[in-house]
Order: structure tokens, then sequence, then C-alpha cells
């Protein structure tokens, strides 16, 4: 045989080789069909009564954990309307307890099955891991997952996460009222990376990121005092109310989470497109995959790769900073006119941390006019607020008085705002920076004309307002 049809053979060899290797787990993108052998229903049986066997044989192993059932009964509420301070306290503690109690126990179980040398490679250790997340909403590993699954372990999102120990409890609480699984609670960092302030180019705003429209029909105030779709509590609370509405249609949690970001109209004709009816049995968002919109075919699995870091993220070796703003906070009726200054200025509390506690008012006034209003505080301010309040709403002509004509509040609400800029700090991330200042990344980048969003420098000077 001559040299050069060796050659050939050898070429042709090599290209079969690397087909093969591209049709593997990882490479594939998700489509009609795929990875049925990790996701089929007698797989995932299997797989996990064999995890579930195991976990039951080792006395030393992970324990599970439960989830919507369990938390009503262990994890503390949090109803700050209706509680005293005391109690306040009480529950941010427990919550904090719970959540380092539940990370710690996701980082056992990670070093547990990593040691019992029986997944050898980095998908079957993610599929292992997710399989420990005990949840209704199917969770399910592919190349896009994955990729989300390293997006969101990356130590980037450790300040995001450390929202969480604020506005987790809050979502819970809603969720489990609503009947929604409370693992949902991180598609809220898909949608806002838990910025009360966050605002898409499309005018979605909040943390759940309601469209003006949607958030009237689930009974937001909007307008230009008040914005209630920056309220964590009532966003969320709407949030449950259309999930569940969501889920009644379809009878699947994925897709329920689909409809979310696209609507039920494009859900239903990727049904109708597809051929694929909600009585049949399997992966009712795989399998209509190609033919959703291009954002919800990323969309959901951003929301498990979410689920997965917010478990796993010590297993990757991210560490939750302390958050920004206290944990333990109640809330105070307000019957008056008030500016949060006044709030400020009396009890000496930063006022941007008031401002954080209270994003719903939008000029940092609470309206308080024809009826009550929230005030969100904390805990240990609440005496002192009630000791002083006299002194605090005596303020109102000071801080008030150029609101008090109609005008001068058009007028402000159209002020340009003033140009800021940032100088960037040791331990800075575009995201950190964007919570500070009430703004998106996309943004930043934008202002600042970024191609890299992890490329930032000490003493770097960046906008931080589109002027």
């Amino acid at each position: 045989m001559k040299l050069s049809s060796i050659k050939a053979l050898l070429l042709v060899a090599s290209l079969i080789i690397v087909a093969s290797f591209d049709t593997s787990l990882y490479a594939q993108r998700p489509r009609r069909g795929v990875d049925k052998r990790y996701t089929s229903p007698e797989e995932i049986q299997r797989r996990q009564d064999s995890i579930n066997n195991r976990l039951k044989s080792d006395t030393a192993a992970y324990e599970a954990p439960t989830f919507v059932e369990e938390a009503k009964e262990s994890r503390p509420t949090n109803r700050p309307m209706q509680i005293d301070s005391v109690l306040a306290l009480w529950r941010a503690s427990s919550s904090k307890e719970y959540y380092e109690r539940y990370f710690a126990d996701f980082k056992g179980y990670s070093d547990a099955i990593t040691a019992s040398g029986t997944y050898d490679n980095t998908d079957s250790l993610y599929i292992a891991r997710m399989q420990g997340i005990m949840t209704p909403v199917p969770l399910t590993y592919n190349r896009e997952v994955r990729s989300a699954i390293e997006r969101f372990c990356s130590p980037n999102y450790a300040n995001t996460f450390s929202y969480a120990y604020y506005y987790f409890p809050i979502i819970e609480e809603e969720f489990i009222n609503a009947g929604i699984p409370i693992e949902i609670r991180t598609l809220a960092i898909v949608e806002s990376g838990l910025n009360p302030l966050a605002k898409s180019g499309k005018s979605a705003v909040g943390i759940w990121q309601f469209m003006p429209a949607t958030g009237k029909e689930f009974g937001l105030e909007i307008n230009s005092m008040v914005d209630e779709r920056c309220n964590p509590r009532l966003a969320s609370r709407a949030a449950a109310q259309y999930l569940r509405r969501m889920y009644n249609i379809y009878g699947d949690w994925t897709l329920a989470i689909a409809a979310y970001n696209c609507g039920p109209g494009r859900v239903n004709r990727a049904l109708s497109n597809s051929g694929v009816s909600l009585e049949d049995a399997g992966r009712l968002f795989w399998d209509i995959y190609e033919y959703l919109p291009s954002e919800t075919r990323g969309y959901v699995p951003l929301y498990m790769g979410a689920t997965y870091a917010f478990a796993y993220h010590r297993a990757h070796g991210v560490t939750i900073p302390t958050p920004p703003m206290p944990i333990a906070v109640d809330t105070v009726m307000i019957n008056r006119p008030l500016h949060l200054e006044q709030v400020s200025s009396t009890l000496d509390i930063d006022i941007e941390v008031l401002k954080m506690l209270n994003p719903e008012y939008t000029m940092q006034i609470i309206p308080a006019t024809t009826r009550s209003y929230p005030l969100t505080l904390p805990v240990e301010l609440f005496t002192e607020f009630d000791r002083q309040r006299d002194s605090i709403f005596a303020k109102d002509s000071l801080y008030l008085k150029e609101y008090i004509v109609h005008a001068n509040i058009e007028k402000k609400m159209h002020e340009a705002p003033p140009v800021t800029t940032h100088t960037v700090k040791k331990g800075d991330t575009l995201s950190a920076i964007a919570k500070k200042y009430g703004c998106t990344v996309q943004q930043l980048m934008k202002w600042n004309n970024l191609k890299n969003a992890n490329a930032l420098r000490i003493g770097q000077r960046l906008k931080v307002s589109s002027r």
C-alpha cells in the first residue's frame, strides 16, 4: 500500500473519531431525544434509587435535604409587617444558620461522592451532585446546563449569593404560601442577580423583572412615587402567583419556568409546532426545545445552573461574603408623607442602607396621603424610631417642601441624573458595582465600552450613569 493511501486512511479514521467525540453528551446541544440515557424517567429513578440506597447505608454520608414539606416545618418564616423586633432578630439568626447548614451539607455530600471514586469525570460528578438536589423541578444535565453551572460557580457571583441571605427567606415564604417549590427561588438570580433596582432595556423592573402591565395585573402599584415591582416581598408574591398560574396550565415546572420568560403563547406555539402533547411522559421542555425562542432555550438551563451553583458553590471554592445590608429587619406602617432623609438624619442611619431596604420608593419619599405604606428598618432602630417619631415627622417641612407642589415632583422626575463615576478598588466586580449604583452589568459595559466583564483594573474610573 502506498504511503499516500495510508495517510488518507489515517486521516479518515481520525475524522471518524473526532466526529464520534463531538456527538458525546457534553458536545451535543439539547435537542429532542438527546441525553435520554441521563434523563429518561427510568434512568432517573434508577440513579436516584442507587444514590438513596448508598446514602442510607453510609452512616457518615450526607443526608439529602427535603424541600417544600420540610421547609413548612423547619424554616423560620418572615412576616415583617406582623412581627416584633425580637422575633425578627431570632428569624434572621435562624435563617443564617439554616443556610450555613444547607451549604455545609451539600459540600459534605460533594466531598463524599468525590471520595467514593465512582465518578471519574466532571460530567458524571455534576450529574451525581444534581441528583442530590431533591426537587419537584426536574434537573437535566447537558452541554447548556454545564455551561450555566460554570458561569454561576464563578467568584463573580459570590456577591450575588450574599444577597440571598436577605432575599431568599422572603421569596421562600411567598413560594411556600403559594405551593411553589422553593428551589425556583434561584430564578431571581437569573432574572436580576437579586438586584431590586435592576431594569431591562424593555422596562422590566425588580428582582422578578415584571413589565408594567404584568405588574399591575398582579396588583403591584406603579406610579411616579412608588414602584412595588422593586419591593422584594410584593414582587415575590406576584411571581409566585404567575408561576402557579403557569403550572396550572402545563402541569410541568420547567414549562412553567419557560412561560415565565417568554409567555404562555409562545410555549403553546412550541407545543403545537413540535407535535408534543402535555399528556406525553418525559422531558417536555427538552422535547420542544428547538421550537422555543432562543432566549428561552437558554433561560431554563440558566435556572438549573443557578440551582446547582447555589447548593454546591463551596465545592467550587466560592466563598459568600457578608451581606451588605442588615438581615434582621422589621416593618413599621407610615400614615403620613415621609422622606427617607428624615429617618436617616434623625436615627443616624446611612441613607444608602435605607434606600436598599426600601427600594420601591423611587424618589425616597413614602407618599402616605390616602393610605399607609411600610417602612423597613433594621430591628435595632425600632425602639429609637418610636422614641423619636415626633422629631422625625417634624422635619417634613425641611425635606418635603419642594415636593408639596405637584409641578415640582414632575420636574424632579424628569431631571437628568448627574454623571457619576466609580473608582475600581481591590475586590470590585461589575456585578457588585452595578448593585451599588442600581444599574445592570450590561449597562456598565455599554457606558464604558467594556468588552470583557472580568477585565477590571484597580484605579480604573467607570461611568455609572448613561450621561
